[in-house]
């Protein structure tokens, strides 16, 4: 029996998935968090096969989740699921050791094959994805946001989806003061003075829906 952790901040995707996965033999969900801090908590108590990590968790950044679960139990299989699109955080999901990585639009039928090749050891990304991944991995061109920390890319996003300083301070519990100081180096990083142009760069490079 393979035992599934689901942890996202979205109600309707947590019993979509739910639903989708215990109708599947061989498979049991056996735990659900909405929040960084209950996965975390929930995974020191319960026995976990694979967790499916939401990328954007209220709190705190999947992939910083995803490094946690990797040095507290490496044993541990993380498939990450991302309402972004692919290319943008697939490269720093896997190199943080997450098992695989699917978009919340993929097939359900998808999902579920990725959970059971992920619990056997294996590595999963669509088709698709490891096309676009084989010709960035290729490429000696280093884009300005790919010297972003995970941190810093994930308020960068939030900007460029119009999120004020105060919304991204009470998403990720911080104040907003260090949202400024993030703000500041992430321009600089970046070499643009504008939110507009964040925007525009983040709509270029399809970082943004």
């Amino acid at each position: 029996m393979i035992k599934v952790a689901i942890a996202d901040d979205h109600p309707i995707v947590l019993q979509g998935i739910r639903q989708l996965l215990s109708a599947e033999p061989g498979i049991e969900v056996v735990a659900e968090a909405s929040s960084a801090h209950e996965v975390l908590e929930l995974l020191d108590k319960t026995d976990v096969d694979v967790v499916i990590l939401d990328i954007s968790l209220p709190d705190r950044s999947g992939l910083e989740v995803l490094d946690i679960i990797k040095v507290r139990n490496n044993k541990t299989h993380v498939l990450v699921l991302s309402a972004f699109p692919e290319e943008q955080y697939a490269i720093r999901a896997l190199k943080s050791g997450a098992s695989g990585y699917m978009t919340k639009n993929s097939a359900p039928k998808e999902l579920i094959d990725a959970v059971r090749k992920v619990s056997r050891g294996g590595k999963y990304v669509s088709s698709i994805l490891a096309e676009k991944l084989a010709g960035i991995l290729t490429s000696d061109n280093v884009l300005p946001h790919e010297n972003l920390s995970n941190r810093e890319l994930q308020i960068m996003l939030m900007i460029a989806s119009g999120k004020t300083t105060g919304e991204i301070a009470r998403n990720l519990f911080i104040s907003t003061s260090t949202v400024g100081t993030y703000r500041m180096r992430i321009m600089e990083k970046m070499q643009v003075k504008t939110n507009t142009e964040l925007v525009r760069y983040a709509v270029e490079k399809r970082l943004i829906n």
